[in-house]
C-alpha cells in the first residue's frame, strides 16, 4: 500500500491533500528516461474516460494507478529501444496516418481537426499520441515477428483442419434483389412480373448499375433485398449457393424463381478463390546519379548502353559490369518473374508498355536511370500460393500476442526501473 498511496499523493489525489501541492514531480526512472506525476496523472484521465465511455466498471484506484503506471514504463523501454536503433515517423507518413483515421471516422482531416477542436482537444497533441504509437507499433513488430517462425507442416497441419478450411474459402459479396410474387397470383400477373424482371436485367445487362436500376423500380414491381456481405459459398443462401459462386466480378444472375417470388442476383465482389496473376520477366541496368555523375550524364549513361545493345553487346554482359542494381548486376541485371504492385509506378509502367524483346529508352525512378528489357511474359495460378500465404498470415498473427507478451515481460524484466 506503500507505493498506491505516495502515488495518490503525487498525483493530488490523497484524502489528506497537503496546503502546497506539488505541481510535478518524479514517479519512475526507467532506464535512460524518467516518467513524471503529470504524464500519469493525464494518461489516467484518458484511461478513466475510455472506461467510462464503453459503460465499464472502474477497477478500485490504487489498481489503475498501478497498472497505468506500468504500460507508461513499458512504453518508454520501447520508445528508447526506437530511438537507439533510429526508428522514426516522418511527417509524411503521420499525416498519412491521420488522414486513415479521419477516414475511419467518416471525416475528411479538416473535419477531423475541428471535431477535436469542438471537444477540447490538441491536434497537436493527438499527432503526437499518433506518432508515439506508430514509433511502439514498430518496435514491437521488429522485435517480435522475428521470434515466430511457421514452418510449412504447420501449414500443412493447419489446412488440413476445418479451421483452416473455413478461413481459405473463397469469399463472395452478393446484391440480392427480389420482386415478390404470390404463388397464388393469376398466370397473366406472373407473366407481366417476369417481364418486368427481363427489361430490368437486360437495362443492368447493358451496363447500368445493378444497385440504381434496381432501385428505380416502384409501384407494383419494387424490388427489396440488398446488400447481403462478405459470405463465404457455405454461408450463401441455398437458393443460390451454387449459382453465385460461378458468376463473375459485377455480373447479374439469370432470373431465380421461388415461392417467394423472382430474384436477381448481382456478384459485387470476390476475394480469395482462383487466382491467376499476369507475370512478367524482366532485366535492367541502372545508373545511379552520384557527386561525379550528374542527373543528366546518369541519363546519357544508359541511353549509351541502350545503343550499344541495339549495336549487338549482350546486355547480360553489360548489367554485370555497369548496373549499380547490386542484388540484380551479377545476374546480368534479371529480376526474375513481377507481378503488378512489385515495382515503384515508373518502371512499372514502362515495363507493361515494352513489348518482349524491346529495349526501353532511359526511364527515371527514385533510385536512378534504367533501361529494361521484357523477356517473357504469363499468366500464372497463384491460388496454393494466396492460400498458404493467407493460412501462414493467420498462424502468425495467432501467435503474435502470445510472443508480444512474452517479450514485453523480458524487457521489463531486464530494464532498469526505480519507482518512487
Amino acid at each position: 500500500m506503500a507505493l498506491a498511496l505516495a502515488l495518490l499523493v503525487a498525483l493530488g489525489t490523497s484524502p489528506a491533500r497537503a496546503a502546497t501541492e506539488i505541481l510535478d514531480q518524479v514517479v519512475a526512472i526507467v532506464d535512460d528516461d524518467v516518467i513524471m506525476a503529470s504524464e500519469l496523472r493525464e494518461r489516467l484521465t484518458a484511461v478513466t474516460e475510455g472506461l467510462q465511455a464503453r459503460g465499464m466498471e472502474m477497477p478500485p484506484e490504487d489498481e489503475l494507478i498501478r497498472e497505468t503506471l506500468d504500460r507508461l514504463i513499458l512504453e518508454s523501454i520501447q520508445l528508447q529501444m526506437g530511438q537507439r536503433v533510429g526508428v522514426r515517423i516522418s511527417d509524411a507518413q503521420l499525416d498519412q496516418a491521420v488522414a486513415r483515421i479521419a477516414a475511419q471516422n467518416r471525416m475528411n482531416v479538416d473535419q477531423f481537426i475541428a471535431r477535436l477542436e469542438q471537444e477540447g482537444e490538441s491536434y497537436a497533441a493527438m499527432r503526437e499520441n499518433v506518432r508515439r504509437e506508430m514509433i511502439l507499433q514498430r518496435v514491437q513488430a521488429g522485435n517480435v515477428s522475428q521470434r515466430i517462425q511457421i514452418s510449412d507442416q504447420e501449414i500443412d497441419n493447419f489446412l488440413g483442419t476445418e479451421e483452416g478450411k473455413a478461413l481459405t474459402q473463397p469469399e463472395y459479396r452478393i446484391v440480392h434483389a427480389l420482386l415478390a410474387i404470390s404463388p397464388d397470383a393469376p398466370a397473366e400477373e406472373k407473366a407481366a412480373a417476369e417481364a418486368h424482371v427481363e427489361k430490368t436485367l437486360q437495362r443492368i445487362r447493358a451496363g447500368e448499375p445493378f444497385d440504381q436500376v434496381i432501385a428505380s423500380s416502384t409501384g407494383k414491381y419494387t424490388f427489396t433485398g440488398g446488400d447481403l456481405g462478405w459470405r463465404r459459398a457455405s454461408e450463401l443462401p441455398s437458393l443460390f449457393a451454387d449459382i453465385a459462386p460461378q458468376l463473375a466480378q459485377g455480373e447479374t444472375s439469370d432470373p431465380i424463381e421461388s415461392a417467394s417470388g423472382i430474384h436477381l442476383v448481382n456478384m459485387n465482389a470476390k476475394r480469395g478463390g482462383e487466382q491467376i496473376v499476369s507475370q512478367t520477366k524482366v532485366r535492367h541496368i541502372l545508373i545511379k546519379p552520384s557527386e561525379i555523375l550528374t542527373d543528366d550524364q546518369a541519363r546519357q549513361k544508359a541511353a549509351d548502353l541502350k545503343a550499344r545493345i541495339e549495336g549487338g553487346e549482350e546486355f547480360g554482359e553489360l548489367a554485370k559490369e555497369y548496373s549499380e542494381d547490386i542484388g540484380s548486376a551479377q545476374e546480368g541485371g534479371d529480376l526474375g518473374w513481377t507481378q503488378k504492385g512489385q515495382m515503384v509506378p515508373e518502371f512499372e509502367n514502362a515495363m507493361d508498355s515494352a513489348d518482349i524483346g524491346q529495349i526501353t529508352d532511359p526511364v527515371r525512378s527514385q533510385f536512378g536511370w534504367h533501361i529494361l528489357e521484357v523477356t517473357d511474359r504469363r499468366e500464372q495460378d497463384m491460388t496454393d500460393q494466396a492460400i498458404r500465404n493467407k493460412a501462414a498470415e493467420y498462424l502468425h498473427s495467432r501467435k503474435y500476442q502470445e510472443e508480444l507478451d512474452a517479450w514485453l515481460r523480458k524487457i521489463r524484466d531486464e530494464a532498469f526501473v526505480d519507482i518512487k
